[in-house]
């Protein structure tokens, strides 16, 4: 891997033909919910379904680290609003 910048963002309507690809390539079905993408320059090497956690990626590359790290981001994702909701519920009430 001569690029070692990587982008992990959602996915959108215009990546449907890259997920289709990507999900050929790993013989598995397309994913149908929401997506955490990550991509290495321009090309998407692996892809996570955010209510299921269930990944894809390009068994051709070295794309396993980027599946932990899609996973770390979900994780990350799920236990923001929790923490925030339990920070709130100490804040002392206005009298």
């Amino acid at each position: 891997m001569t690029d070692t910048t990587f982008t992990i963002r959602r996915a959108v309507s215009a990546d449907s033909s890259a997920v289709a690809r990507l999900a050929a390539l790993d013989s598995a079905s397309p994913p149908t919910g929401e997506l955490l993408l990550a991509e290495v320059g321009d090309e998407l090497w692996a892809a996570v379904e955010i209510d299921s956690g269930v990944a894809i990626a390009d068994p051709f590359r070295p794309s396993g680290d980027l599946v932990e790290l899609l996973h770390f981001r979900l994780e990350r994702m799920g236990s923001e609003p929790a923490g925030l909701a339990r920070r709130l519920r100490l804040l002392p009430r206005a009298a």
